[in-house]
């Protein structure tokens, strides 16, 4: 056994998952009843899985440097197991890193820009998503209400919790900002009797849902329109508004600009809650291991996360008051693993329909991806949180137009009672 060899050998030894690998020469070293068989094909793989690199790894795993066999829950296991220390920690941003992070925030988050990166994840494949996706393709956190709740329950749950969280009453004229497959918007016109429109960047999006609208006969209650939340009319106040997964994709330098649009959007007293992924660390503008670089080159291109301490200076200095706050980091973590679960259950379907040789690179980068992202929940790496909030009333030129107290009920306990 070589030098290598030995040290690696030494290495497995000490992980909480039996695993074997296999060296670019051929020799296997590890456990004899591995749960994890790890195929390195090049020596550079073999320097990152010594280090830690967890994000490279799952590169080399896309290009076809490395393969494995086992599961996805014993692989972020091993991940892990195998990082120097915390992924949060690696990647804290001193003054200048965040200077430039800044200011690359800007360009990058142009409207073209935004499309492109939009239509990059979301135009994949509906097909694709409608695989591991819940029924209503709910794109975002769970909210399992009860803990024996199946991914389907739990998405009902969300929607539901969201509509109440924005006291929805019949009539009310409700926008839902990058609306997605139109669950919230059909969920809000069937079961809350609004008038809702939707937004989104998403082509195939945009094509699904009006589709959707016509075959549940909503047409005159609710709408998708294909354009940029930058680009909405501010003279057609609404009641209520929703933005759900959606701020991740605005940028850091924008947010406050984004927030100030969302407050001109609502009438005097209107409610708007914030559904998003936040990250886990004050200081970070990404998840360090090489995890940040894996998600924006194959996953989300232009995603950006905030630490929620910094959310609610940006909705402040958007002219909003944040009004309830609610972690539901636990939840996404659920959620992730029954998406990872539902993929790797139906692997040869979502081959058959991302059948070339892009496709594979794709599903195999959201093998790791959701995976990786359930271990990220798990560990506090990163969180989800909701914000209720209304635009802020003191300070305003149009102060007397405003309601002169809190237009939503003194005790929390409104949103909890019972469901639609």
């Amino acid at each position: 056994m070589s030098s290598i060899s030995s040290a690696l050998q030494a290495k497995l030894e000490q992980l909480s998952v039996p695993t074997q690998v296999t060296l670019p020469s051929g020799e296997t070293v590890g456990s004899s009843d591995a749960r994890v068989h790890l195929i390195i094909k090049d020596n550079a793989t073999l320097a990152q899985l010594a280090a830690g690199q967890s994000g490279l790894l799952g590169q080399a795993y896309v290009e076809g440097g490395l393969d494995f066999e086992g599961s996805m829950r014993d692989l972020m296991q091993l991940a892990s197991d195998v990082l120097p220390g915390s992924p949060v920690e690696a990647a804290r941003a001193g003054w200048l890193t965040s200077l430039i992070a800044h200011l690359t925030s800007v360009w990058r988050h142009t409207q073209q820009k935004d499309a492109e990166q939009i239509r990059f994840h979301y135009d994949l494949s509906d097909d694709f998503y409608a695989l591991w996706l819940d029924p209503k393709r709910v794109y975002s956190c769970a909210y399992y209400r009860e803990p024996e709740m199946n991914l389907a329950q739990a998405q009902e749950a969300k929607l539901d919790l969201l509509c109440r969280k924005l006291r929805l009453q019949s009539g009310d004229r409700f926008l839902d900002v990058g609306a997605g497959w139109g669950g919230l918007l059909i969920w809000a016109a069937e079961h809350y009797d609004v008038h809702v429109t939707g937004i989104t960047l998403s082509e195939n999006q945009h094509a699904y849902v009006n589709r959707l609208i016509i075959d549940k006969g909503l047409q005159g209650r609710a709408r998708m329109e294909l354009m940029d939340y930058r680009d909405l009319d501010e003279h057609q106040a609404y009641d209520k508004l929703a933005s759900v997964g959606m701020f991740e994709h605005v940028g850091r330098a924008q947010l406050s600009a984004y927030f100030a649009k969302l407050g001109r959007l609502v009438r005097p007293g209107g409610l708007i809650l914030n559904h998003g992924i936040t990250s886990g660390g004050v200081d970070n503008p990404q998840l360090g291991a090489g995890m940040g670089d894996f998600i924006e080159k194959y996953i989300f291109p232009g995603g950006e996360l905030t630490h929620i301490s910094h959310v609610l200076r940006h909705l402040a200095e958007g002219g909003l008051e944040e009004l309830d706050v609610e972690n539901l980091r636990p939840h996404y973590a659920r959620t992730l693993w029954a998406w990872s679960d539902a993929l790797e259950e139906k692997l040869a379907e979502a081959a058959a329909t991302l059948n070339s040789e892009q496709g594979m690179k794709s599903l195999r980068a959201y093998r790791v991806y959701l995976a990786g992202c359930a271990m990220g929940f798990e560990h506090g790496w990163i969180a989800l949180h909701q914000v209720l909030a209304q635009p802020q009333v003191a300070g305003r030129k149009d102060e007397l137009d405003y309601p002169s107290d809190l237009s939503y009920p003194w005790r929390r306990d409104y949103i909890y009672r019972g469901s639609a």
